[in-house]
């Protein structure tokens, strides 16, 4: 098994005008989106409503069509008519369902436009240079967050960062300001961030309203949870200091039973993590995954990169964000067109 190769990274642009996101949609609805995006980014917003709506009226339309009559000879076996009308009503169904999709992300796209942030381009590398990857957003991406869910997302970057303080082979960097790891592992991370950035987005919008009613519950005694990897701290465990008696976000998440953690560690809709997975290929790439003779998986298009850890902060603090503008453009599609899971 050859050893991945070790290169510097650096952004990459396609064509002479810079895209505003690495995802290139491909319905005729997200491509429609993608063009006002560019160009009149201010009516986004109208554009999407009357997309929703067509597509809520199609839904109708297609739930008012008459079913064909069987005759009684074949009562038990559906026509070649009757499964060609099936078939049709299945496709147009997945083509709403990808529109939807590419309308999300259109959303999620015009909140970084919104706050003047940069995404991320697709990657490239080069073996010959090193190229700063990113500009410097930290700032801006803080400010999409809640004072009380910024502490967590920094809990977050302590903890995947903290993690990756040697090389891939276990040395120490030769630049201890820079980080080696593999694109699949860079990807990952980026993935799982994205992740935790709706689970904090879903988890901060219920604090939110109960701190503003006051129907915050009362901390018991001992946490539950740690929140920055929702990992299970036993009820034997120590008992959670108190912080100075205001109700944070980080310990009203400690105290979350089971159920109700699961339910906001859950993604709710397919189109959801559809994004997750395309948002993540169209940054680093769609690796190649080969079946080895003794029978493991290997990645044969994988590579050793070499991040900043500034660069690093600002492609996790950018996932975050990603993930919790997620949450919000699912629930405001699904406000004017029910799509989620049950």
């Amino acid at each position: 098994k050859s050893r991945p190769r070790s290169t510097m990274v650096r952004a990459s642009s396609t064509s002479g005008r810079d895209p505003i996101s690495p995802l290139e949609l491909e319905s005729p609805v997200g491509q429609l989106l993608s063009q006002a995006l560019q160009t009149h980014p201010h009516l986004l917003m109208a554009a999407v409503e009357q997309q929703l709506e067509n597509l809520q009226r199609q839904r109708d339309e297609g739930k008012k069509e008459p079913s064909r009559p069987q005759s009684k000879n074949t009562a038990s076996t559906p026509s070649s008519d009757d499964v060609l009308y099936k078939r049709i009503a299945e496709f147009k169904e997945k083509e709403r369902r990808k529109a939807v999709e590419e309308i999300m992300y259109c959303l999620i796209v015009h909140r970084f436009v919104d706050n003047n942030i940069s995404m991320i381009p697709k990657i490239s590398t080069s073996m010959d240079e090193r190229v700063d990857l990113w500009p410097n957003q930290e700032q801006k991406l803080e400010s999409v967050h809640s004072p009380e869910a910024f502490e967590m997302v920094l809990s977050h970057l302590s903890l995947v960062l903290g993690e990756r303080m040697t090389t891939t082979t276990g040395g120490p960097s030769e630049d201890p300001s820079v980080v080696q790891i593999s694109k699949i592992k860079l990807g990952k991370l980026y993935a799982s961030s994205i992740m935790y950035g709706y689970f904090l987005r879903r988890v901060d919008e219920r604090y939110q309203l109960e701190r503003s009613v006051n129907t915050l519950p009362p901390p018991v005694g001992r946490q539950l949870w740690d929140p920055a990897s929702l990992i299970r701290i036993y009820p034997d465990g120590a008992a959670y200091p108190e912080d100075d008696g205001s109700h944070k976000l980080r310990s009203y998440v400690m105290y979350l039973d089971a159920e109700t953690l699961q339910k906001y560690a859950t993604m709710r809709s397919k189109e959801a993590l559809s994004l997750i997975e395309k948002q993540t290929q169209a940054v680093f790439g769609k690796p190649e995954i080969s079946v080895t003779e003794e029978g493991s998986l290997d990645a044969a298009d994988d590579e050793t990169f070499s991040v900043s850890f500034p660069d690093l902060t600002v492609l996790v603090l950018e996932a975050v964000a990603f993930g919790s503008f997620l949450w919000d453009a699912e629930t405001f599609v699904e406000s004017k067109y029910s799509f989620v899971n049950a």
